[in-house]
């Protein structure tokens, strides 16, 4: 898990406190928690990431984006492509390419598909980054950011159903799915 924020941190004087805050009773809030994992807590009233604190009320255009390719997967493509550019180029010009087998047209062209090959196995073994961004009093911030697609989606989920929970006005959960009918004896 990994847990950043945008380098623009927010003046002192706004609503972002920093300190360690574990569960949903130490943040003021009497709540239950949309989601609880160490650096990460999601109540109605706040969320809490690598020790930052937001009001949930106060966060608005929330949308998601993916961060930028991993730079070692660029690289490690580039200098292969270039690398077997310079193979290519080097047989062409010591060889005449009409006195080359069979076998060797075949080899290069299964060589010719290997910065492919790393590119795909590089953005497997290193994935982009999912990145929530948000506005915090006019900002525009990087709120959370995680590599793994399940608990940014877990993340994501929680934080909206905090800010619906705050649009109704503190009901837990929607009214439509609430049972308006059941008895209260």
């Amino acid at each position: 898990m990994q847990s950043t924020q945008h380098a623009m941190s927010p003046p002192a004087a706004r609503s972002v406190t920093s300190g360690p805050v574990t569960s949903a009773t130490s943040t003021g809030s009497n709540a239950s928690a949309f989601y609880n994992q160490p650096g990460i807590l999601v109540t109605q009233d706040w969320f809490v990431v690598a020790g930052r604190r937001y009001p949930v009320c106060e966060l608005h255009n929330l949308r998601t984006a993916r961060g930028p390719a991993d730079q070692l997967t660029i690289r490690s493509v580039t200098v292969t492509a270039i690398m077997l550019a310079g193979v290519g180029i080097t047989l062409g010009m010591t060889t005449e390419l009409n006195h080359l087998s069979a076998q060797a047209y075949l080899a290069l062209t299964a060589v010719a598909f290997v910065p492919f090959l790393v590119a795909t196995i590089g953005h497997r073994l290193r994935p982009r980054a999912y990145e929530l961004w948000g506005e915090f009093h006019g900002l525009t911030m990087l709120l959370f950011t995680s590599d793994q697609q399940r608990q940014y989606g877990q993340v994501t989920r929680a934080l909206l159903r905090a800010k619906e929970a705050t649009r109704l006005g503190a009901v837990a959960e929607p009214v439509a799915s609430m049972n308006m009918w059941r008895s209260s004896r």
